[in-house]
């Protein structure tokens, strides 16, 4: 029973890292740090002042840069990878009496899975908003990331049972609009070769 809370902790602040990478580190090391939290081993240094204040540095640095245009469209470029990255990190960091290959496996497939996805539907509607827009919308688009990163940090730590049904539905949408962005680009592209 505690490898599925810890899953799902991990899961929903994997998902937060889809929506800004360094939000759902954050709020775990200071929920370690204020005793709201057991770091599995490994992770004790999540919890210190100094993680945490590293955590709030970049987390200031990364909200701001994504209200400027064009450098949000940089900044998903290699925000994709690290969110993968943290979001399997922090799974593990959960999924504290698991056998190490059973951790670190659930934590790739699950937590890096979440947050590869959502970071990627994300940067996909930026791009768009930028194309469309000229970058001038993007800021709507930022807003909701941050937004939606601490809501899900913050009910992950309070019920991550409820948190973890609410990513599992955005998980779904995201695939569903993933789904039919690629599917609509292949029917223009196959459309735009047959008009050749």
């Amino acid at each position: 029973m505690e490898i599925i809370l810890g899953l799902c902790l991990g899961i929903t602040l994997s998902a937060a890292c889809g929506f800004r990478v360094f939000v759902p580190p954050l709020a775990m090391s200071l929920a370690a740090i204020y005793a709201h939290f057991p770091l599995s081993s490994g992770f004790a240094w999540l919890g210190t002042p100094e993680a945490a204040i590293a955590l709030a540095v970049a987390t200031l640095i990364e909200i701001l840069a994504y209200y400027l245009p064009l450098l949000d469209n940089l900044l998903d470029t290699i925000s994709i990878p690290l969110a993968i990255s943290i979001g399997t990190v922090l799974t593990a960091a959960n999924l504290t009496d698991a056998d190490p290959v059973l951790q670190w496996t659930l934590a790739a497939i699950a937590g890096g899975g979440s947050a590869g996805i959502i970071q990627s539907v994300f940067g996909i509607s930026r791009l768009a908003s930028t194309g469309i827009t000229g970058g001038l919308s993007n800021f709507v688009i930022a807003t909701i990331e941050a937004l939606g990163a601490a809501t899900l940090s913050i009910l992950g730590f309070t019920i991550p049972w409820f948190a973890a049904a609410i990513v599992i539905v955005i998980l779904m949408l995201a695939v569903f609009k993933a789904t039919q962005f690629l599917l609509s680009r292949w029917q223009s592209d196959r459309g735009n070769s047959s008009n050749v």
